[in-house]
């Protein structure tokens, strides 16, 4: 079996799982309310404060599927019941970024600001100007926002100028004036 399908997932207090027709699965929490369509021929239950995914066979197929509806399901609980965020930093002079609205608003160094549409289901926060916050129930959209804001100015490994997650190491280079210096100054005579 698979080791993460096999594993029953524990609903907190607050949180409503049901299974509909066509295995639609809907989880409604504080945050919000997520459904997700599990493949038709996979056994769902919902006991008391607990849920279970059993599969029809053991084809890779299956069991691959076994484990992705169960860390879904997972994932729709937490993010009902504690939420998920995800900060980004952006580095450099005269960048910055702020929320009016349902739009974000940056500058970064272009000759135009960028102006995003923070879609729903997801809100973002700027608590500083050089931090970005975004936050929401669905997992997968959070990130989808992240990873799209993170795209208008990626890290650079000169100056280390742009946007990063909060913890992200960037790989930094030595210049070209110091690179030539330490190759021995190979130059005419």
């Amino acid at each position: 079996m698979s080791r993460i399908g096999k594993k029953p997932i524990a609903i907190p207090s607050g949180v409503k799982v049901s299974i509909g027709a066509d295995n639609l699965i809907t989880v409604e929490g504080k945050n919000g309310k997520l459904t997700y369509k599990a493949p038709a021929n996979f056994k769902l239950e919902v006991k008391e404060n607990s849920f279970s995914v059993s599969r029809p066979s053991d084809t890779k197929q299956d069991k691959a599927t076994h484990g992705l509806i169960r860390s879904l399901v997972n994932n729709m609980i937490r993010g009902v019941s504690e939420g998920y965020k995800k900060e980004l930093e952006v580095t450099g002079v005269g960048f910055k970024a702020a929320v009016q609205g349902k739009v974000l608003n940056l500058s970064l160094s272009f000759s135009h600001p960028i102006n995003y549409n923070i879609p729903e289901g997801v809100s973002v926060e700027t608590p500083k100007p050089n931090i970005i916050i975004v936050k929401g129930a669905d997992k997968a959209k959070v990130g989808e926002v992240a990873a799209e804001i993170r795209d208008f100015y990626r890290p650079e490994p000169y100056k280390g100028k742009g946007i990063k997650y909060v913890g992200e190491q960037v790989r930094r280079k030595a210049g070209k004036a110091v690179a030539g210096a330490a190759a021995g100054g190979a130059g005419g005579k």
